[in-house]
């Protein structure tokens, strides 16, 4: 089985670029950062709760590192639903950081705020390939 999710490049500055795409947390649609370099999903504490509809998150023992800061606590959630143009994964157990300073940041440039960002957990378990051409994810599986 193949999903093929459309990608949204976004213009960072003068010089560089986000790719963004679209999927579903229980029915409602979100944005995400798509990021190989991340090694998690992960989704922002403020708008998760929003979406989930609660905030019975679970705080981790350890810390997370990096998305432009050397460490910072992070908690967990179960999402009944995550899907993502056809392929839905249920019970998704899901980091939560604070990406404020994200959502600043795409405020200046002037774009829509992002729920969270799409990491290397997914993007290895469905074999994903980005394809620039076409501007498609494409996961597998």
């Amino acid at each position: 089985m193949r999903t093929i999710i459309p990608i949204i490049t976004l213009p960072i500055e003068d010089d560089g670029f986000h790719l963004l795409i679209r999927a579903k947390v229980n029915s409602k649609e979100v944005n995400l950062i798509l990021d190989t370099g991340a090694s998690r999903t992960v989704f922002d504490e403020e708008r998760i709760i929003i979406l989930i509809g609660h905030n019975n998150l679970e705080k981790q023992e350890r810390l997370s590192a990096g998305i432009g800061t050397t460490s910072m606590a992070s908690k967990k959630v179960v999402i009944d639903q995550l899907s993502f143009n056809g392929l839905l994964l249920t019970n998704y157990e899901a980091a939560v950081l604070d990406l404020k300073h994200v959502n600043q940041s795409y405020e200046k440039l002037q774009l829509a705020p992002v729920e969270g960002i799409l990491g290397g957990d997914i993007l290895v378990k469905y074999k994903a390939t980005i394809n620039y051409d076409t501007q498609e994810l494409i996961l597998k599986g």
